[in-house]
């Protein structure tokens, strides 16, 4: 039940952080977002370890999180490129599904959930779709590069996931460090490549470490997560972030949620609530 509770807080922590992120987006490079958030972060990762943390993990845990930040890093890089070429619901709905990813790796691993919670985890994987669907506008077209994206996004989502809770076993806050330490590297090298002018007003400030502080709450969060409950279903309470950032865009931004975003947030409920029932 923690395990559950801990997941659904990190939703609603990359959820909010998700939706400061797509609105900074709108006024800068998606890049630049990141090339600011992502080390800021790692640098708040490291006082939480020096603050909170134990001694370091074996190295191979530090490894396997420097992989999963590289591994995240590239999937954001393919969701915003998807968003970019192609229909942003049609995108986000295969981001979404990378909560599958790491379900059925979880049960590759030996998880053994009972039947409701299965059922529970159905039910909250079609709600996160439904929810992060958004109609299609007439003639707009889908294009194959950005359905591919999308596809390669959620499976790089629900690897990482899995690469975490190996990595955040014995210690999960050194566990986020290495993994943002993989994220700022590969990061840093993209903007060698690309050389973007980094340029951030005065008015951004505040939502960037916003976006930092929360992203780490939630890195954190999902870590001790995955030693309180099976990665299994902890990843399907942890991915239902759309289900928050779409809630926001209609409260903040007044956006029209559609008949099957209202279904798909009532079947998220439905599921986490069977997922929990059966802990």
């Amino acid at each position: 039940m923690l395990g559950i509770g801990l997941g659904l807080l990190s939703s609603l922590a990359w959820g909010v952080s998700d939706f400061l992120g797509g609105q900074q987006s709108r006024r800068m490079p998606a890049l630049v977002v990141l090339l600011v958030t992502q080390p800021v972060g790692f640098l708040l990762a490291l006082g939480v370890a020096l603050t909170l943390g134990g001694e370091p993990p074996a190295r191979s845990d530090l490894v396997l999180g420097v992989v999963a930040g590289v591994v995240i890093v590239t999937g954001l890089a393919c969701f915003y490129r998807g968003m970019a070429i192609g229909p942003v619901g049609v995108v986000a709905v295969l981001v979404s599904l990378g909560s599958m990813v790491a379900l059925v790796g979880g049960l590759i691993q030996g998880d053994d959930p009972a039947a409701i919670q299965l059922v529970g985890a159905a039910l909250a994987i079609t709600g996160g779709v439904l929810v992060s669907r958004r109609p299609r506008a007439a003639g707009e077209r889908i294009s194959m590069a950005a359905i591919g994206l999308g596809l390669f996004a959620a499976v790089a989502v629900g690897s990482a996931l899995l690469l975490i809770d190996s990595a955040a076993e014995d210690e999960p806050t050194w566990a986020i460090v290495a993994m943002r330490t993989g994220g700022a590297s590969a990061l840093c090298l993209a903007a060698l490549v690309t050389r973007p002018r980094i340029s951030v007003d005065r008015a951004s400030v505040a939502p960037l470490l916003a976006i930092a502080v929360l992203e780490i709450t939630a890195n954190l969060l999902f870590a001790v997560a995955t030693n309180h409950g099976l990665i299994s279903l902890v990843s399907i309470a942890g991915s239902l972030y759309s289900a928050v950032t779409v809630i926001l865009a209609w409260i903040i931004l007044g956006e029209r949620l559609a008949g099957a975003q209202r279904a798909g947030v009532v079947l998220a409920l439905a599921g986490v609530a069977a997922i929990a029932g059966g802990a």
